[in-house]
């Protein structure tokens, strides 16, 4: 190649460079190679200094900016890493105008790299506009009249029109060819290709969804009896879930039916850090009955519930004197039931339970009356949620409320066990002892 010819004025750095290397007697084809290393090395050593003004003073500059400003929507633009974004950009628009420079002596290479380069301002202004959408939707967020409204799936579509539209840029790029040529191509071949990766889309767009939503993570307890899964995610990939059940065995779900078909999380649960416990204690309900004063007074021993029988009979005695109640029938006036102090006694014991949640809901509940008898519900939260713990808490519970139910005159519900009915039978069927024959 003769390189003899003055360069132009665009081009004087390289044609310089070119003949201080001959001058010193390299020759002309190592010379011209050696060129393009040395300009290539200077223009990254220059583009390096640029990308380091540029975040040191530009970006820091105006990130201090940001936070001292009352406006929140500038904040979010530093959270979501817009003023990053963007000073990635400054050195790829100061490269380009240097290409033709360093590549001089290379002319059939500078078209390839100036592609190159022009595909990377493609995928860094997708970058920049979606720290600037999620910038909007954070801004967004923050406004009462869009608290109720799917941002995040707004995004997700803006997201996936970006990448679309980048990648048929990027393919006019590289091949010259016009955007609508490759649009009209994937029109054609569109039946086909969703036929073939119709799961791994359909799977692309769940965990797009599941990632979005917040849904599900690793780590999640999930629930789908419909699949026989209930334990805990351990991966979560393109087209599959892996939920390792409590029996440690492994359940796959298709990642889009975690969208198509309903399951339950226990994040919430986790993350509350308080484990409901729902379980009622069947009374007999023949047991039921008002108490007598001598039961009462014995009732008062118990140290829970002393407090509030005194303040009970107090309301009750000063009501049944103002309404001037028969209290030879029982069923006049009010009266204390064994049933509804067994109900308090409850009520407090949990008040006093150190493993039970008192900022949360706690309530001892009459349920409707059964073919099993007069069910009584605790409704509480444990303030330990890890399995084996909760276990014991509620056992350790019920224990001591079915140890101590017989102390109120009452008694638990449970059917009658085949040794039960036998011995009622020989009973009916044995002679009696005091009958005289006739």
């Amino acid at each position: 190649m003769e390189m003899d010819t003055v360069a132009n004025s665009s081009n004087f750095i390289y044609q310089w460079s070119y003949n201080k290397l001959i001058a010193w007697g390299i020759p002309e084809t190592e010379a011209n190679l050696i060129n393009l290393f040395v300009l290539l090395g200077l223009l990254l050593v220059f583009l390096l200094i640029v990308d380091f003004v540029v975040r040191k003073v530009l970006v820091n500059a105006l990130t201090a900016a940001a936070r001292k400003s009352p406006i929140k929507f500038d904040d979010y633009l530093v959270r979501n890493k817009a003023l990053v974004h963007f000073a990635r950009l400054i050195p790829l628009i100061v490269s380009i105008n240097f290409i033709p420079v360093v590549f001089f002596g290379f002319p059939a290479w500078i078209e390839p790299v100036r592609k190159f380069i022009d595909v990377l301002l493609v995928f860094g202004w997708v970058m920049l506009l979606r720290a600037l959408f999620r910038s909007v939707r954070d801004h967004l967020r923050t406004k009462k009249g869009f608290q109720d409204k799917p941002l995040d799936s707004y995004l997700q579509v803006v997201n996936i029109f970006m990448f679309f539209i980048a990648g048929v840029i990027v393919f006019s790029m590289i091949t010259g060819k016009s955007p609508w040529a490759f649009l009209g191509a994937l029109g054609a071949a569109s039946a086909i290709l969703m036929l073939v990766f119709k799961d791994t889309i359909l799977g692309f767009v769940a965990s797009i969804q599941v990632s979005t939503n917040d849904m599900v993570r690793v780590g999640d307890w999930i629930e789908m009896p419909k699949y026989g899964a209930d334990g805990d995610v351990i991966e979560i990939n393109l087209n599959t879930v892996k939920i390792q059940n409590w029996d440690k065995t492994i359940t796959t779900v298709p990642t889009y039916y975690l969208i198509t078909d309903s399951f339950k999380n226990w994040r919430g649960m986790q993350n509350a850090g308080g484990r409901r416990i729902k379980r009622a204690i069947h009374v007999k309900m023949s047991s039921v009955r008002y108490l007598t004063t001598e039961e009462i007074e014995r009732l008062k021993k118990i140290q829970l519930l002393k407090s509030y029988i005194e303040d009970r009979q107090a309301e009750i005695n000063q009501y049944n004197e103002q309404t001037h109640a028969d209290r030879s029938m029982p069923v006049n006036g009010r009266n204390m039931t064994n049933v509804g102090l067994f109900r308090q006694y409850i009520n407090r014991y949990a008040q006093n339970h150190p493993q039970i949640r008192q900022d949360m809901t706690l309530l001892v509940r009459q349920l409707q009356p059964t073919a099993h008898g007069l069910p009584i519900e605790l409704y509480m939260f444990t303030a330990d949620t890890r399995w084996a713990i909760y276990e014991g808490i509620m056992s350790d519970i019920f224990d001591h409320l079915l140890a101590a139910i017989k102390y109120f005159e009452l008694e638990i519900f449970e059917a009658p066990a085949s040794d039960d009915i036998r011995s009622l039978r020989l009973s009916a069927l044995a002679p009696d002892k005091n009958r005289h024959p006739a």
